[in-house]
């Protein structure tokens, strides 16, 4: 894989219904998320952020990004529900949108 190709993937995180669901395996299991020690991921693949999907070299790092904006608001969207009516209703375009009369009565 090219340079360019390793920058443009390495920053695609997981969607917030992929890590609902995998927060839901593990809360199911009664086991915590635990990786397996590996080179080749930062830290070894010990230090990980559920919330964010994202690896860390120490504890420290990890410390420090649970401080972060971008995971405390990434936190507080894992705490809505994963689907609703509404967004249902919206992705299938069945939206009602108000919008002006094209030609207003004088």
């Amino acid at each position: 894989m090219g340079r360019k190709n390793k920058q443009r993937f390495s920053s695609i995180t997981k969607d917030r219904d992929e890590i609902q669901t995998q927060i839901e395996k593990a809360d199911e299991a009664g086991k915590p998320i635990v990786f397996e020690y590996d080179d080749e991921l930062p830290g070894g693949g010990q230090f990980y952020a559920i919330e964010t999907g994202q690896h860390f070299t120490d504890a420290k790092a990890l410390a420090d990004h649970k401080k972060g904006r971008y995971f405390k608001k990434r936190a507080k969207e894992l705490k809505e529900e994963k689907y609703t009516q509404g967004s249902a209703e919206w992705a299938s375009g069945m939206t009602k949108e108000k919008l002006p009369p094209a030609h207003p009565v004088k």
